[in-house]
């Protein structure tokens, strides 16, 4: 699986560092990290579905688990996969019925998902959520890993608000007029700035 850096990361963390002191401190703490998108859009859907409601650290794990069983992993193999095998790699019975899910939607829709590159954030989103397992929240971790959009703003991502909340010392639940400010502050780098927060509480940097 190719993973390469973002266009226009330099550029977006010259903008942030200018409009947010406090981003501009964790971007200088973790200055040799950035974001990699995945040039294979089943590997980072599935990589997104493993990540639901869990530690980094613990998808990370599962996701070691997977690559070490099936090496190259493409939809019909998992598609064809005896569900009692996914669950000894780590996955919960509700998301192996999601990894098949997202399995036999790439095997169904291969003209459709060769567009998305070209398609509106939102347009993407209504696509992916039609898939059992897949919500807004997985849709936009597609959106900011795979298809590198620059302006994702995942406000039900429960590392994110925790990140902001210590950060900005700020109390949870977070004030919407707050994160409204921030969104506004950091446009039209939203994913540069959301990417860095998540690296300034975790250990391993977040991969999709």
């Amino acid at each position: 699986m190719l993973k390469k850096k973002l266009h226009y990361w330099n550029k977006a963390l010259i903008h942030l560092k200018q409009k947010d002191k406090i981003l501009a401190k964790i971007i200088l703490h973790h200055k040799s990290d950035y974001l990699l998108i995945s040039n294979d859009k089943y590997t980072s859907l599935l990589r997104a579905i493993i990540g639901q409601q869990i530690s980094v650290k613990a998808a990370h794990s599962i996701w070691l688990k997977f690559y070490k069983k099936y090496n190259k992993i493409t939809p019909k193999k998992i598609a064809d996969e005896k569900n009692h095998n996914l669950k000894k790699l780590g996955l919960s019975r509700q998301k192996v019925l999601y990894v098949k899910n997202i399995s036999y939607y790439f095997l169904e829709n291969k003209k459709r998902i060769k567009n998305w590159q070209q398609l509106s954030d939102e347009e993407v989103i209504q696509d992916l959520i039609t898939i059992k397992g897949i919500g807004i929240w997985t849709a936009e971790m597609f959106l900011m890993f795979s298809l590198g959009r620059p302006n994702i703003f995942p406000i039900k991502d429960l590392g994110f608000l925790k990140a902001i909340s210590i950060n900005y010392n700020k109390s949870l639940p977070l004030n919407k007029k707050f994160l409204d400010k921030l969104k506004k502050k950091w446009d039209p780098w939203c994913s540069v700035a959301t990417w860095y927060l998540w690296r300034s509480i975790d250990p391993i940097p977040v991969n999709y």
